[in-house]
């Protein structure tokens, strides 16, 4: 790669981080707040997944 296009890759992604920090902060503030059984609810298929995983790697 070019030396003229790792800069304007920079570029690139300095203007991206400059433009997603306040967009990201405004979503943070603004989200709704998780309540104790939305983590249930979200920890149930993690839990699926990796007791399957762990399946998988024991049969091999």
């Amino acid at each position: 790669m070019e030396t003229w296009q790792k800069i304007i890759m920079a570029i690139g992604l300095g203007m991206l981080i400059i433009f997603l920090i306040p967009r990201a902060k405004h979503a943070m503030e603004n989200s709704p707040k998780g309540t104790a059984k939305d983590w249930h609810s979200a920890l149930i298929p993690i839990l699926i997944v990796v007791l399957f995983v762990v399946f998988l790697i024991q049969m091999v």
